[in-house]
């Protein structure tokens, strides 16, 4: 795998993959094996062979047992494979041990999905998160070109002969210029954030409801981004086809609402992964609401695994006290008994499909209806003199229903969040209006104050 790895090009042969496994006694192969198979084909590999092992642990070692090994090193020869892809995270010695018996490259999970994210990060800060989480990543795993001379004494005088020289003098240099590189695209995140935290900052200075989309892998989490807001991002079919966050807005009853898209979960994400991209998890901790996407057409157990994934993703990056809404996409394929069965195993959430439509009125209208008590109904009036007031009233973003400018002022009748109400109070107006929402226009408009 190399650090940026684009999608092969038409005519070129993709990398053979060889998926190595161990899984817990009785586990079912076809299903574990799925996720590493599907993984490999969006990094560019094609699996062309598996060997899975049933045991509690892997080996401390050598990952699997000694005979295990001897079948695989025949098994791999055999599938004319140009790597090894193993469904597990390898520690450095498994790593290259593995290597040195089978005389190839070896990529565990890990490596697998930060290939993955390379070829899908696309922002400035989406590309430092994956240089970041590379280089920490291959910091205890450094051999490199400099693997031969591991074994010489680093200038030491004293080690025998053969064994004076440079050393790893070169190999700790690469580790230090890693180290540096690592502390510099931290200071760089760091400002990314902050530029980011002013940016939501404008948000909540708005009070404008913020809903996260969040959900496995290829659940159709971009696809209802675009079928909400019309942000046109990219909806391949591929796992973690998206990366950066996007957050794009829709209007529902005259009020504005944003939705953020962020990067999919699997099952067993690796947790310096979620550490790394923080910074993108982090749309979904300060979201108001998050939006729960299942793809409902998956087999029941496969559909509660994945379900439970991103519920322990979402406990870990501590985002499971948010106001969860559960929402089964892709229902245009299931059939009616199907839908029957999904109504019952999870009573009150929408079934809906981003690709159709279907179902997203009704979306829409929960979504508005969980901060319907954040905003009321209010009528206003401004003098001429007090034209701040008015700018201040339109950076809050409420929606001004209906704006009339009359020989006292400004007449505004608008929604506003109820902690600004009181800010605003000497201009309300009394309630009692007519039909048009204009107050009395028998009786001058006077402020609640006078």
């Amino acid at each position: 795998m190399t650090t940026s790895q684009p999608d092969p090009r038409p005519g070129l042969e993709p990398e053979r993959g060889f998926i190595l496994s161990v899984l817990a006694p009785g586990a079912d192969e076809d299903r574990e094996l799925d996720e590493i198979a599907e993984l490999a084909r969006t990094a560019g590999v094609e699996p062309v062979a598996s060997l899975v092992q049933h045991r509690n642990r892997p080996d401390p070692r050598t990952f699997v047992g000694k005979g295990k090994l001897e079948e695989l090193k025949a098994a791999y020869k055999t599938a004319g494979a140009e790597s090894l892809l193993v469904d597990h995270e390898l520690s450095p010695s498994q790593q290259r041990r593995l290597e040195d018996e089978l005389k190839a490259r070896v990529v565990d999970r890990t490596q697998l999905i930060l290939d993955i994210f390379a070829q899908h990060a696309h922002s400035a800060e989406g590309k430092l998160q994956v240089e970041l989480a590379q280089l920490e990543y291959n910091l205890p795993r450094m051999r490199g070109m400099w693997q031969h001379l591991e074994r010489l004494g680093a200038g030491r005088m004293d080690g025998g002969v053969g064994t004076r020289g440079p050393g790893e003098t070169q190999l700790e240099t690469d580790r230090r210029l890693a180290r540096r590189r690592v502390a510099l695209l931290r200071r760089r995140l760091k400002e990314l954030g902050r530029q980011r935290q002013t940016r939501r900052k404008e948000r909540l200075r708005a009070h404008t409801p913020i809903v996260a989309l969040a959900g496995y892998t290829n659940a159709g989490k971009s696809t209802l981004l675009n079928a909400l807001t019309g942000a046109g991002v990219s909806v391949n079919d591929r796992l973690f086809e998206t990366l950066d966050p996007t957050t794009r807005a829709f209007e529902e009853d005259g009020r504005r609402y944003l939705v953020t898209d962020t990067v999919g979960f699997i099952r067993r994400l690796p947790h310096e992964l979620v550490e790394g991209f923080a910074a993108t998890l982090e749309e979904t901790l300060q979201a108001d609401l998050a939006l729960h996407v299942v793809d409902g057409s998956m087999p029941d157990e496969e559909l509660d695994e994945t379900v439970r994934a991103v519920e322990e993703v979402l406990e870990e990056i501590g985002a499971d006290e948010l106001p969860v809404e559960l929402v089964l996409n892709k229902v245009d394929a299931v059939d009616p008994l199907g839908r029957r069965r999904l109504a019952n195993r999870f009573p009150g959430a929408l079934q809906i499909s981003a690709e159709t439509g279907e179902g997203l009125d009704e979306l829409k209208g929960r979504i508005a209806e969980r901060f319907a008590e954040r905003f009321e109904l209010v009528r206003m009036v401004v003098p001429y003199e007090d034209g701040a007031k008015l700018a201040e009233l339109y950076d809050l973003g409420p929606p001004i229903d209906e704006r009339v400018d009359g020989p006292d002022g400004v007449f505004i009748r608008a929604r506003l969040p109820r902690r600004e109400i009181q800010r605003f109070a000497p201009y309300l107006v009394a309630l009692d209006a007519d039909s048009s929402g204009r107050p009395d226009s028998e009786a001058e408009p006077t402020r609640a104050s006078r």
